[in-house]
């Protein structure tokens, strides 16, 4: 799990004029920027070339580019090796798809902090993106 360094609680200037624009809870805006850094991370990177030597950086490399997102407060991505050939020639890599990654992101907004998931669901059969826990 990466966590994001620096951050610092209250607002400034420029957090005050973007929240004066939100008209919803606190609880609903912490909710919508999960939402964001996990379309971020599907959308981002599906596609993204991945083998057995690289696919370690690319899960540092997703979840450090989230942590740069405003309120992110950790980000931890893994993805499916199950696929990878570990003695592989020039030609064994994939294409990162949505069903090989499961994300973690947790969001604070003033003491307001959301858990979203990203996982591979079986019985849907589909990368569901999902809240799993809210507190505030």
């Amino acid at each position: 799990m990466i966590y994001a360094k620096g951050m610092t609680m209250g607002m400034n200037n420029r957090e005050q004029a973007a929240d004066e624009r939100f008209s919803c809870t606190r609880r609903e805006r912490a909710a919508f920027e999960a939402g964001i850094k996990m379309a971020t991370i599907y959308h981002q990177f599906v596609g993204t070339p991945v083998n057995a030597s690289s696919v370690e950086a690319l899960e540092e490399s997703i979840s450090r580019s989230i942590l740069v997102q405003p309120y992110v407060m950790s980000c931890s991505v893994s993805i499916d090796r199950s696929q990878f050939v570990a003695d592989g020639d020039t030609y064994s890599y994939f294409s990162l798809t949505g069903d090989m990654i499961d994300a973690v992101v947790v969001i604070d907004i003033d003491g307001t902090s959301v858990r979203a998931e990203m996982r591979y669901d079986e019985e849907l059969q589909y990368p569901l993106m999902y809240i799993s826990d809210i507190q505030e």
